[in-house]
């Protein structure tokens, strides 16, 4: 497949849509539809207790709330790690003095371009930045074993969460 063009059709506050046209491999032109969306980051904070610290929220896909890792947006040039960084304070009150990078992924690569970069946060200390306005978070704080219970019998059903805590499980288990 070759991109031969790409034009914004659509624009929002959160992501943009193009229309992507593609050269396919006999020949033929066709046109896609692309969620252009910034990257992201996910964190798997690690308490001093050894529980994972998550967030519950409401989600629109989903008309109700989840339970999710803290995770977020870039912000236009910044690099995974600072995002990580600032997310963590903003969502939980808690900065890491130590970071592990442990993979990324995209979200939903048939049609988005979202490409999510995962970390574990360790040695957490209280160093809270404001939440944004249009986040309503309750913290919860769970036992690893916990955690994975119910990521295991359907209880988490937020996709990057269970991704963060499969690339999470060689750290945390064992």
């Amino acid at each position: 497949m070759k991109i031969l063009a790409r034009k914004t059709t659509y624009q929002t506050r959160a992501f943009n849509i193009q229309t992507v046209e593609l050269e396919t491999p006999d020949g033929r032109r066709r046109s896609y539809d692309l969620v252009d969306h910034r990257d992201s980051i996910s964190i798997v904070p690690l308490d001093p207790q050894g529980r994972i610290l998550f967030v519950r929220q409401f989600r629109l896909g989903c008309a109700g709330p989840l339970l999710e890792l803290p995770a977020g947006v870039l912000e236009s040039g910044e690099d995974p790690h600072s995002g990580a960084a600032r997310e963590i304070r903003e969502e939980t009150g808690m900065a890491a003095d130590e970071w592990v990078r442990l993979g990324e992924f995209y979200l939903a690569p048939g049609y988005a371009n979202e490409k999510m970069t995962v970390f574990l946060a360790r040695s957490l200390r209280p160093d809270a930045l404001a939440a944004d306005d249009d986040e309503f978070l309750e913290l919860v704080a769970l036992p690893i074993a916990e955690a994975y219970a119910l990521a295991h019998s359907g209880q988490i059903p937020d996709s990057k969460t269970l991704a963060a805590l499969f690339l999470a499980e060689p750290f945390l288990k064992g």
